[in-house]
């Protein structure tokens, strides 16, 4: 039985990179927070953007571009602005 070809979207994938280096960016200004403790509630708080972004990304690259795709997208931008909003980096 052969494989069925997954669907790619170029458009996403420009999207997909950009929240990479989004999420690069913010990790990199949190450690370099010199207090121990509010580095911890900064990467605590931002667990979730960067659990959303691994989702969205590992959905892409396994199943391609879906009806599910444009949801996790949306979740994930929801979660980083929710981030922003609540923490100053």
């Amino acid at each position: 039985m052969s494989k069925k070809r997954r669907k790619l979207n170029k458009d996403f994938e420009k999207k997909i990179y950009s929240s990479k280096k989004d999420v690069e960016l913010v990790l990199a200004k949190i450690y370099d927070i010199d207090d121990e403790d509010i580095q911890k509630e900064y990467i605590a708080a931002f667990n979730r953007v960067v659990f959303l972004y691994e989702q969205l990304k590992d959905d892409y690259e396994q199943k391609g571009f879906n009806d599910y795709s444009e949801g996790l997208l949306t979740d994930y931008k929801n979660a980083f602005d929710l981030f922003e909003s609540e923490f100053e980096i």
